[in-house]
């Protein structure tokens, strides 16, 4: 969306113009549900919808907080990745039986902001990565991994966002970003291979390359 277009729109939406908000929702409802879907293999459509509903709440809540330093579908992604994992934790805090929420090292602001980095049971960044099983390991490599590895592998490969929006929402230059992708693929390798080996599923590739 280009810019100048976008900040009209938001200036729309916070001076309470419905029909803004409506377009607001109807550019990135479905993306955002769609990235919600790649999170977790086992999420269903219901699943998806209940977090991105509760996504757009958190965005109309806090857009007069939006900074405009990333694309406003970025920011959008990143409150939506924050509500999957509080879904997914109360999710195994209830298969666990306990009702006790499992211990985070992530809290949220106002604005969808990772304030620490969380484990979570997101799967892995590379869409040539198998599906069903794997995907759950992969799951799990990142739950280990966690930290500034997690966000930056989610936006790049399950935001999709080129480098330089990376850049702008996480406040850093794209050689910065590039360095960054290129050793948390080499750390989630090393999870990931440790964890396949236990299982015994084989080879898998990140970044094109068998790991």
């Amino acid at each position: 969306m280009d810019r100048k277009f976008e900040r009209v729109l938001i200036k729309r939406c916070l001076q309470g113009e419905e029909e803004a908000w409506d377009e607001l929702f109807d550019l990135h409802y479905g993306p955002t549900s769609r990235f919600i879907y790649q999170l977790s293999s086992d999420y269903t459509i219901e699943d998806c919808e209940e977090i991105c509903q509760e996504a757009f709440l958190s965005v109309v809540k806090n857009l007069r907080k939006f900074s405009g330093r990333s694309a406003i579908q970025t920011w959008i992604f990143r409150i939506a990745a924050n509500k999957a994992r509080d879904y997914r934790s109360k999710q195994m805090a209830a298969k666990r039986g306990g009702g006790q929420m499992p211990l985070s090292l992530q809290a949220e602001d106002d604005e969808g902001n990772r304030v620490l980095d969380p484990p979570s049971p997101l799967p892995g960044p590379d869409g040539e990565l198998m599906q069903g099983e794997k995907w759950m390991l992969i799951g799990e490599a990142l739950e280990y991994l966690g930290g500034s590895c997690q966000e930056i592998l989610e936006l790049r490969y399950f935001g999709d966002l080129p480098y330089h929006e990376i850049s702008e929402t996480l406040n850093l230059n794209e050689k910065t970003v590039s360095s960054r992708l290129s050793k948390c693929r080499e750390k989630l390798g090393k999870v990931v291979r440790e964890i396949f080996s236990k299982e015994n599923l084989g080879p898998i590739r990140l970044n094109n390359r068998v790991k």
